[in-house]
């Protein structure tokens, strides 16, 4: 009873407070009251007001716009009324009580940076995370009340508009939501960091799991859980970041990394950061570099390491003798027990939930090196569930093999036939304007449509660099709706021009692949281990004209294959961290 009167201290109109911040609550809870896990004293207390979901029905009654919610619900017009009354949503006034509360709050908040965030009655429930697919936005809440109020009023309306999104939509009808009441409440909280210099944000922030997808090597354990580490906002650990790297971290094995060596250290490090500028009011994105070049309160230690090779060439250029640090959380993982308790905060959800979870987390260090956890969300995890050991085949001859490799795949263990596959040249899409690259992602799109089942019509989509970028240079710039039919996304490395596979695991482009029941995997045809036999793909006849007669000017780039006459199969071993697709 006490924690319902808590909640309705915090609650700004009525209805019910979403999925989202129930989870955040439900969690705080679980590790709080349980005096076993000896936690309580580095989780970092909330605070948080819930916006109810009868207010989102008012703001639409109130605009006028309740016959058009309605015709959005009918399949005729759910996509079609759904753009106008987005647009709308963007433009409407809230009614004076409501508005009184909104101020009661921003005036509560002071100056302290707040965030809006989506928290839908759908959202992080069992089978249907919606991660992602609506909007949260932050309000550095700058500048004097009136600027303060109506910036954060802004954030309210784009949120409410994310709800008529395509990919939200999308999202709903594949399953079988559309028709469900969708109301969509919010929850408002301070965000967690420190200011430094006109910058706000926290030491640490990410995603956790407490079950790995990706176990890299067989001596990793699956249960033991996983985190995806950033510096600053975590913004940039749930997303698929543009050419950087968040740090993926086994909880059973913290300081062991899937990369080669220092080169590839330096490589996929984490090398710019998400902060609020408190002095224009933006979230911005700054190099690692200079946040330590304009001298900010920064605990190095514990997040990054010198690299003196680095260091030793900028010398010998410049002259000056600058230390160049990387960003890999050595110290914080070897010598404080952040990987510990993250790893018993996630074990205790997963108990409580009788499922296993991730959440999403911030992080900030204490006077003694400690560290105070801020628990933002919590979800069932998306998981395929049990599945037999699938054992690869013995003594399969080299000439039959398209491609195989060892780790970096995810999707458990398949064995599945393939009806097509559809390859996208590295080469002759780095050749294309701008305008054709995009032309190219719609034409996936358009294929994707194509494929009458997943599983009957299995296709496997080969792409150079990273599917569902938003910078073609670095891949394909797809939207998840548009890959949503495959059987298995293939990212394949380009090293010659720096198109490189992103190992998403923890982002929100992740959580679309396992609930889509999508098995990926990143191949880097320059190392020893892997095998990629283009020309034997290159051999089959190409039947993009014959499926897309608009789309003829592209064969040369964009090869698509039926393999009705040979036999083609993928299967992964997960015990032995090899995948392998070859001809029967």
């Amino acid at each position: 009873l006490e924690d319902l009167l808590d909640i309705r201290k915090r609650m700004i109109g009525t209805g019910f407070i979403g999925g989202k911040a129930v989870g955040m609550l439900l969690a705080n809870k679980v590790i709080s009251a349980d005096e076993s896990l000896g936690l309580s004293d580095c989780l970092e207390p909330h605070d948080s007001f819930y916006v109810g979901s009868d207010v989102f029905y008012t703001y639409l009654v109130e605009n006028g716009w309740w016959s058009l919610r309605v015709e959005q619900k009918s399949r005729k017009g759910y996509f079609k009324a759904a753009s106008e009354l987005r647009e709308k949503l963007l433009t409407g006034k809230f009614p004076v009580q409501i508005r009184e509360q909104f101020r009661e709050m921003i005036e509560y908040f002071g100056q302290s940076p707040i965030i809006v965030r989506s928290s839908s009655l759908l959202e992080d429930a069992f089978g249907s995370a919606f991660a992602g697919k609506y909007e949260s936005f932050f309000c550095v809440n700058q500048g004097d009340p009136d600027q303060r109020y109506s910036r954060f009023e802004d954030a309210v309306r784009r949120v409410y508009a994310s709800m008529m999104g395509e990919e939200a939509l999308t999202y709903r009808l594949q399953r079988g939501l559309d028709q469900e009441d969708e109301q969509m409440a919010l929850l408002v909280q301070r965000v967690s960091g420190s200011h430094r210099n006109g910058y706000f944000f926290p030491d640490l922030a990410g995603v956790g799991m407490s079950h790995n997808a990706f176990v890299w090597n067989p001596e990793l354990d699956p249960k033991a859980g996983m985190l995806r580490l950033v510096f600053g906002l975590g913004t940039r650990a749930v997303n698929r970041v543009e050419d950087d790297y968040p740090r993926i971290v086994a909880l059973d094995a913290p300081l062991t990394r899937p990369l080669a060596g220092m080169d590839d250290v330096r490589k996929y490090s984490q090398r710019r950061v998400d902060l609020l500028d408190t002095r224009d009011n933006s979230l911005r994105t700054v190099g690692f570099e200079e946040l330590l070049a304009e001298g900010l309160d920064i605990e190095l230690d514990y997040v990054a390491v010198n690299d003196p090779q680095l260091s030793r060439r900028v010398r010998e250029q410049t002259g000056r003798g600058e230390q160049y640090w990387l960003l890999t959380f050595k110290k914080l993982f070897a010598e404080t027990s952040f990987g510990q308790n993250m790893q018993k905060m996630l074990k205790a959800l997963e108990s409580a939930y009788n499922y296993p979870v991730d959440i999403e987390f911030t992080a900030n260090f204490t006077e003694n090196g400690s560290t105070m956890v801020n628990l933002l969300q919590c979800r069932p995890l998306q998981t395929k569930g049990h599945q037999p050991h699938v054992k690869l085949p013995a003594d399969i001859e080299p000439e039959k093999i398209l491609f195989k490799t060892e780790g970096y795949f995810m999707g458990g263990g398949i064995a599945q036939k393939i009806s097509r596959l559809v390859h996208i040249d590295p080469a002759g899409y780095l050749k294309l304007s701008l305008s054709q690259k995009y032309d190219i992602a719609r034409l996936i799109g358009k294929l994707n449509r194509l494929i009458r089942d997943k599983y009957t019509d299995a296709t496997i989509l080969f792409g150079p660099g990273r599917w569902g970028t938003s910078t073609p240079s670095l891949g394909v710039p797809i939207g998840f709706h548009e890959i949503s039919n495959a059987a298995v996304l293939v990212e394949m490395a380009y090293e010659s021009a720096s198109l490189m596979p992103e190992l998403s695991f923890g982002t929100h482009f992740f959580q679309d692949l396992v609930e889509t029941d999508i098995f990926y995997v990143a191949l880097f045809p320059s190392r020893d281990n892997v095998v990629l036999n283009r020309d034997r793909l290159l051999e089959m006849d190409n039947s993009l004209a014959k499926l897309l007669p608009e789309a003829s000017k592209y064969e040369s780039v964009v090869h698509v294959c039926e393999t009705n006459r040979e036999q083609l199969q993928i299967v992964a071993d997960m015990l032995a961290q090899k995948v392998v697709c070859y001809f029967e």
